[in-house]
């Protein structure tokens, strides 16, 4: 399957599916921000959170260039996008 599709499909359709495992995954964005900041002693923002998560995915594209992660990776770039739009 194209990548970009199945991204698609984890961001925006499967969304109700890992609310009831995890909760809503932009309020689960938003506390990591909130843990992260604490344990930085800075403020760090929900949109930096996802920026960060982008950035792990591609620093391990550095070690090896799997699918998943690749996938992962433009998830996360999308659940960004529609952060910003809403």
């Amino acid at each position: 399957m194209n990548i970009l599709k199945e991204a698609d499909k984890i961001i925006n359709e499967r969304a109700e599916e890992k609310e009831r495992a995890y909760g809503p995954f932009e309020d689960s964005m938003t506390k990591a921000a909130s843990i992260a900041s604490e344990l930085c002693n800075k403020h760090i923002t929900t949109e930096d959170f996802y920026k960060c998560m982008i950035a792990l995915k591609m620093s391990r594209m550095a070690y090896n260039l799997k699918e998943d992660t690749l996938l992962d990776c433009v998830a996360y770039v999308g659940a960004l996008n529609n952060y910003k739009n809403d």
